[in-house]
């Protein structure tokens, strides 16, 4: 079975239900309502743009796409890079490509043009689907990439360097095409998050993408009623990944553009969705929003609501206590993953082990997870070591990379995160870090992590990072980068007076009050800290020689 399957299964059995809702409340368009069949619509009062589409819809459209591509000369294996904002298109198109045998390549909506052009070359993409966010990148890289590729534009007022490929779509047949896909087939390369440089290309088969969805439906258990809330972006396996319980099990999703507390709990309340996946941030500010009275629960009709999950990112224990203060109904579990492993699931904390907050979980369904020390030989239990993965998801390599790709997959499968880890006594998997955050001040590991957590319980701590700095004594110490809650203060003094309940070597050495910069999908820019503080801080140690 290939997840395209799953597609065609709905729109033959639920052709008329609804499978996808955009909903952008920032947006607002006229309300539109006809008196009778024969008099002209009416504009009325403005709403919040929210457009929906069928199961039936959905498949047709997919398949338009399809053999529109078929007809351009696309054939089995070539590959389609897909630049979009999250919106209505983006996932016909994905099935599209997937329908007509390509391998999908989905891109960061926040690459620069130099990042694009490196990406569709790696990925050697034969065509680059891309939205109006992007048209000024494309168009700088536009004639280094368009002699040997269709540039294919999705919106309003096509450049004139592409062409436009939706209303070009709706010529073409609605009934599948005739391509024979095979679980061995290649399906898509996505790609890692490029913090330490340019993103390495990863390839997957059909089996791993089917699995993906499979082991999300067991793991939350969704059903036909269930409404599932997708805020993330598309592009990343964690997002898409998440909604393809909703695909297996015929239920809507509801696409949403905006992440405030007002934003997300309105959309909850109106289209009574019952699974919501939040990144760490954006449930922090729900939390706050409440606290501080600037969102009241009851003015939302939020009973349906059943699940909240959280992945991408550690997930402060503190936090989630403080969830279930205002929400003690809720089922919550937490998904590990990573793009070489196809997204959230093979650690995963379960609906059922809510007393083990703090820990990322255990083996999803079909995975296995070890701990190992640097010469890759498993640790004892209790002992922090790198987590190792191996199931259905695992990458089949980076794509044009296999340097890359020995350093991180054994011969047996075995996946190496590069994420430090332990087990306890219960089997039970916690994230320890980053095995390149490790902090190592005189001599001693300290995992920011543990500091981070520690931190996120402070009263006037809305985010934090903790990287290490350079010393010229210990090697390295720890830094904190606090954001504090918006209507809050607080000294350099209060913070190391609350440290005082962590062991000395673990305190952090510097605090700095500023900005937590976050990627999309969630995750710290940890990198991109150290570059700046680290500069800033070898210009004040040389200042300071100089006295």
């Amino acid at each position: 079975m290939v997840i395209t399957d799953f597609l065609e299964k709905n729109a033959r059995e639920y052709p008329d239900d609804i499978a996808l809702v955009e909903l952008n409340p920032e947006v607002s368009v006229p309300r539109l309502t006809t008196w009778k069949e024969y008099e002209l619509i009416q504009p009325r009062n403005e709403v919040p743009f929210r457009t929906e589409i069928t199961w039936s819809v959905f498949d047709e459209k997919a398949n338009r796409i399809a053999n529109f591509l078929i007809a351009r000369g696309i054939v089995k294996g070539d590959k389609v890079a897909i630049l979009l904002m999250n919106c209505m298109d983006w996932l016909p198109i994905y099935f599209g490509v997937l329908k007509a045998g390509a391998i999908a390549v989905p891109l960061n909506f926040r690459y620069s043009a130099d990042e694009i052009e490196y990406c569709v070359n790696l990925a050697e993409a034969d065509v680059l689907i891309f939205g109006p966010e992007f048209i000024g990148r494309i168009e700088e890289i536009a004639d280094n990439i368009i002699s040997h590729r269709l540039l294919l534009f999705v919106g309003p007022y096509c450049p004139t360097f592409a062409e436009d490929f939706i209303s070009q779509t709706a010529n073409y047949s609605s009934k599948a095409p005739d391509v024979v896909l095979d679980e061995d087939d290649y399906g898509a390369i996505y790609f890692s998050s490029g913090t330490t440089g340019f993103p390495k290309a990863i390839l997957h088969k059909h089996s791993g993408i089917t699995h993906a969805a499979v082991m999300e439906q067991k793991h939350h258990g969704q059903q036909k009623n269930d409404t599932f809330l997708c805020i993330p972006p598309l592009y990343h396996t964690g997002a898409k990944m998440h909604w393809f319980g909703s695909l297996v099990s015929g239920g809507k999703a509801v696409l949403l553009r905006g992440t405030s507390p007002k934003i997300i709990l309105d959309a909850v309340s109106k289209e009574h969705c019952t699974v919501v996946w939040l990144l760490v941030p954006w449930a922090q500010d729900i939390l706050d929003a409440i606290d501080s009275g600037d969102v009241s629960l009851e003015d939302y009709e939020l009973d349906q609501w059943r699940l909240m999950h959280i992945g991408a990112q550690p997930v402060p224990p503190s936090m989630i206590k403080h969830w279930m203060d205002y929400f003690p109904n809720h089922q919550y579990d937490t998904n590990y993953g990573l793009s070489e492993s196809l997204g959230p699931g093979c650690v995963h904390l379960g609906v059922e082990n809510i007393h083990k907050v703090g820990a990322i979980g255990i083996p999803g369904y079909k995975w296995e997870c070890r701990i190992v020390d640097e010469n890759r030989n498993p640790v004892q239990q209790g002992e922090v070591g790198e987590l190792a993965v191996k199931g259905p998801g695992v990458m089949i390599c980076y794509y044009n990379n296999p340097e890359a790709t020995k350093e991180v997959l054994d011969n047996d499968r075995w996946l190496y995160t590069g994420d430090m880890a332990m087990q306890d006594e219960d089997g039970f998997y916690y994230l320890v870090d980053r095995k390149k955050d490790v902090i190592i001040t005189g001599g001693e590991n300290i995992y920011p992590v543990q500091i981070e957590d520690f931190l996120h319980a402070f009263e006037p701590v809305n985010d934090v990072a903790v990287i290490g700095l350079p010393d010229k004594r210990l090697g390295e110490i720890a830094t904190a980068i606090i954001q504090l809650k918006e209507g809050f203060t607080c000294t350099e003094e209060e913070v190391n007076q609350y440290c005082r309940k962590l062991p000395r070597y673990k305190r952090p050495r510097k605090i700095i009050f500023a900005e937590v910069p976050r990627n999309p999908t969630g995750k710290i820019e940890k990198p991109r800290l150290r570059k700046q503080y680290g500069a800033d801080f070898l210009v004040a140690a040389e200042n300071e020689m100089k006295k």
